[in-house]
């Protein structure tokens, strides 16, 4: 584990949106779990990006893309626990 918390958190998130796409099973969800899995993964690639912004700015913008793609995270999350592609139990662990 290295020595920046947010890094690791946001790294471990999109380990756990990874496995969680690739657990999905529910047909016709591939265009739900294709969002989940960009919005997911941005979230730490964006702040993994802003460690080497070019200015305050360029930090600070980086760090609010992430912020917008957890938000689209959030959503797609429970889209999917609404409409039965995962479960509740699924869902709480993401969320």
């Amino acid at each position: 584990m290295s020595e920046n918390k947010l890094l690791d958190l946001s790294f471990e998130f999109a380990v756990a949106i990874v496995n969680l796409v690739d657990g999905v099973t529910a047909p016709k969800s591939s265009y739900m779990t294709d969002r989940l899995a960009r919005a997911g993964t941005s979230v730490g690639a964006n702040i993994h990006e802003a460690q080497y912004a070019q200015s305050q700015k360029d930090f600070v913008a980086k760090l609010e893309i992430a912020l917008k793609e957890s938000n689209e995270t959030s959503c797609w999350l429970k889209l999917m626990y609404e409409t039965k592609r995962i479960d509740i139990a699924t869902y709480q662990y993401a969320e």
